[in-house]
């Protein structure tokens, strides 16, 4: 757990005030408000059924993509709304991605992962799509395993290698925000112990928001701790937000306690 994050960088990068989300007649998420600073991970813990994937998948309008979903409240991305009707979404998806909870390699070779999306975004240079490819799989802490087969198939990688690819991909149309949605649930404790590290790097430059059922992994990783229920009408609601230490060591409520220490989840 480390030090509070809002001490030492201050900013915000991303907040909600009084978000709701329904899908159809079913109401999902209620008043959700909360900040989630720049440069730190950020967790979002809860039992299954609380809304966290959808809590997450709100910050990159990815539940659009949902037939019948409906979003009142804003959401702000550098004090900018997203949910705007001036908002681009490719644009604010090239700022927020996002890596799943299992790999999605495309069936291309490693390099082409990478490069994908800087190509789709115009860069056309072969030697600056190598530049990018290196840099960002440098950054996923996998170039010194692939460097010398970039032109084999990215599906032929290990589970926890084909996850790390999926983050360089991310990273290479130079997002601000990655959101992590249970990406190491999968994965063998060597690879869990990898991404972990990784992501711990990455927040020095980037914000990151995970998604996970691992209390342990939590506590080791991330800087804020937002724990999510569902109350008595099935709505998932944002229980309590702090830093992870205070909410681990001292949680201001008694459910927290006990979702965290396993009596309950």
């Amino acid at each position: 757990m480390s030090e509070n994050p809002t001490e030492t960088q201050g900013s915000i990068k991303l907040s909600t005030k009084s978000v709701n989300l329904y899908y159809g007649n079913h109401h999902a998420l209620g008043d959700i408000t909360f900040d989630i600073p720049s440069c730190a991970i950020t967790a979002i813990i809860g039992p299954s059924g609380c809304g966290k994937s959808t809590l997450l998948r709100l910050f990159n309008r990815m539940n659009d993509l949902i037939p019948s979903v409906t979003v009142t409240g804003d959401v702000f991305l550098n004090d900018v709304p997203i949910y705007g009707k001036d908002m681009d979404v490719v644009s604010l998806r090239q700022k927020i991605g996002m890596v799943f909870q299992k790999p999605n390699v495309f069936p291309m070779s490693i390099y082409e992962n990478v490069a994908i999306g800087p190509k789709h975004h115009g860069i056309r240079s072969k030697r600056e799509l190598m530049e990018i490819a290196e840099r960002c799989l440098k950054q996923a802490s996998l170039w010194d395993e692939v460097k010398d087969m970039l032109s084999k198939p990215g599906l032929g990688l290990a589970l926890g290698q084909q996850q790390r690819l999926c983050i360089a991909r991310a990273l290479a149309v130079e997002p601000e925000v990655l959101l992590m949605d249970e990406s190491c649930s999968a994965l063998d404790p060597q690879s869990t112990m990898k991404i972990e590290d990784l992501m711990q790097e990455l927040a020095k430059k980037y914000t990151i928001i995970i998604v996970t059922h691992n209390m342990e992994q939590a506590a080791r990783v991330s800087h804020m701790s937002a724990f999510m229920m569902i109350d008595e009408n099935k709505i998932g609601r944002l229980h309590e937000y702090s830093d992870t230490h205070q909410m681990f060591i001292n949680p201001k409520d008694k459910l927290t306690e006990d979702y965290i220490t396993g009596r309950f989840g």
